[in-house]
């Protein structure tokens, strides 16, 4: 029986297996093309390049990161917390979904929607940075909430330290950037297997390994939002 997906969908989907499973040096345009069904010049009528069909393979990526991160971390929840949640949730789907999560961060192969080719996102293709700002947002906000919270809990005055005219460096929008790179690194670093080398942790070979990376993600929450106990 013919394929019913609409073709746009089936190229996506096929790229999608093909990633997981022969990871991203497998995903040619004409052999995408040709396990869709479909004659190697088809993909054109709806992804120009093949960097808008590899774009379009990793905003399912991340519309699947966005939907763990979301199911781990409640908004209303401790800041703190929350935080940790979200680290702990970024490096579980870096090291479940490998192939794809190297995808999504290799710029020189995507177009994330602000490269200067004069893309319009009225052509229906995705735009990553569109999704990839409302995450970094987030994280934003839970960081600036945590300071928040904290200053209420140690207001200047006798025993606590005196108030400071904020840095550039310190904003939230600085400290979660930096904190993203370390979580980034963390799971880049374990995938790699560097990490199960330095710090003597089980190898990468049982996908509930990762879960052993806690207490490393707890003491960059702390690097970065300081003690949760000063």
């Amino acid at each position: 029986m013919e394929d019913e997906t609409p073709l746009r969908e089936r190229l996506v989907d096929v790229g999608a297996d093909m990633l997981a499973t022969e990871g991203i040096g497998a995903l040619g345009l004409r052999e995408i093309a040709r396990r869709a069904g479909v004659s190697h010049g088809a993909p054109r009528r709806y992804f120009p390049t093949h960097r808008s069909l590899l774009s379009a393979v990793a905003a399912r990526g991340f519309d699947a990161l966005k939907d763990r991160l979301d199911a781990a971390v409640d908004p209303a929840g401790d800041p703190r917390t929350q935080v940790c949640r979200l680290a702990e949730a970024y490096v579980g789907f870096a090291v479940e979904h490998r192939p794809m999560f190297e995808l999504m961060f290799r710029h020189d192969l995507l177009e994330s929607g602000d490269d200067g080719d004069g893309a319009d996102a009225a052509d229906g293709l995705p735009r990553l940075r569109d999704k990839t700002l409302p995450m970094f947002a987030s994280v934003v906000a839970l960081i600036a909430r945590h300071r928040q919270d904290a200053a209420r809990e140690r207001p200047p005055g006798p025993g606590n330290a005196p108030a400071v005219a904020p840095r550039p460096e310190d904003a939230p929008a600085a400290v979660a950037a930096v904190f993203w790179a370390n979580v980034h690194g963390i799971a880049q670093l374990w995938n790699w297997g560097s990490l199960s080398l330095t710090l003597g942790a089980p190898a990468p070979g049982d996908p509930h390994a990762h879960e052993s990376l806690a207490p490393l993600i707890a003491r960059a929450v702390d690097a970065h939002l300081g003690p949760a106990n000063p």
